[in-house]
């Protein structure tokens, strides 16, 4: 095993800026109240398989449905494209089932494709190339401990910002998720 800090902070911080859970607080204050609560330990654990899995098998599991990294990203940015809309115009596109509650809430649009989104599943396969595989799993576990955080202090978030200035802020972000959707799109679309 080579474990390197130099490289476990730069895989670090590369998952940190593609994963953006700071920038999306705005979005999870949105889906705890849709859903009316937010399962820290469940997202935060899914998330995590779900960026091990990419780690490990990423490229087979697309090949074996014959899918391409690029397709896949655009599917995930589609989903991040109406994400942005549903925060920008207020209406509902992911409609809340309550029969299976939270639950489902934890892993789809949180975990997937929030968090461990086509963005997570291709850097991680680049950093694959670039980097021991022992510091990239060190560095998932520093951005879940963060995920964790983040989901476990919603509710106090939540109280300490003003409703008005989380509908700015869900305005805001819903723009900016919109732009990162878009540039999925048109990064990935002419690649093809």
């Amino acid at each position: 095993m080579q474990f390197d800090a130099k490289e476990i902070l730069s895989v670090s911080l590369i998952l940190f800026s593609i994963i953006d859970i700071l920038g999306s607080i705005p979005l999870i204050l949105n889906l705890k109240k849709k859903t009316g609560f937010i399962n820290a330990e469940r997202t935060t654990l899914i998330s995590g398989g779900l960026m091990i899995g990419y780690l490990f098998l990423g490229t087979q599991i697309l090949q074996l449905f014959g899918v391409d990294v690029n397709s896949f990203a655009i599917a995930g940015a589609i989903i991040l494209l109406l994400m942005g809309f549903e925060m920008i115009l207020g209406v509902e596109i992911f409609k809340h089932n309550p029969t299976t509650g939270a639950r489902s809430s934890s892993v789809v649009p949180l975990a997937f494709p929030l968090i461990a989104g086509a963005g997570t599943m291709t850097s991680l396969l680049s950093l694959k190339a670039a980097y021991h595989q022992e510091n990239i799993i060190v560095g998932i576990f520093i951005n879940l401990v963060l995920i964790y955080i983040v989901l476990r202090s919603i509710s106090w978030l939540e109280k300490k910002l003003s409703p008005a200035s989380i509908e700015v802020l869900q305005k805001v972000f819903g723009l900016i998720l919109l732009a990162i959707a878009i540039k999925l799109i048109k990064a990935n679309l002419f690649v093809m």
